[in-house]
């Protein structure tokens, strides 16, 4: 019974890894970014001050979003959860620019 479990969550884990590197844009949609974004959302990256439409092209629909109170000066803040079989991880926007990563590591970028 162990041995089914494990492999039915090896199977689980190897679908959500495919399922996350499949192509979500076109050459043409992403002649809109700059070139560095370009290969950020290739690679399936995000970086600190992309715009919630890259982060979009990068990583896919969030399973969750969530709007937070507004800065003290009046800025709309969002938070974008993604979750998959063995971790989650969320992105804080504020005026739609990624501005915090919770949950792993995101590169410094723009």
């Amino acid at each position: 019974m162990r041995r089914s479990a494990f492999w039915v969550l090896a199977l689980l884990a190897m679908t959500t890894v495919s399922c996350t590197q499949q192509v979500r844009y076109s050459p043409a949609e992403m002649e809109q970014f700059p070139p560095d974004i370009q290969g950020h959302i290739k690679q399936g990256e995000v970086v600190m001050g992309m715009t919630q439409e890259e982060v979009r092209y990068a990583w896919g629909a969030p399973s969750e979003v969530d709007v937070l109170m507004p800065t003290p000066d009046g800025k709309m803040r969002e938070e974008w959860v993604y979750k998959d079989f063995l971790s989650k991880k969320a992105l804080v926007f504020t005026d739609k620019k990624l501005t915090e990563f919770i949950g792993g590591s995101v590169e410094k970028g723009q």
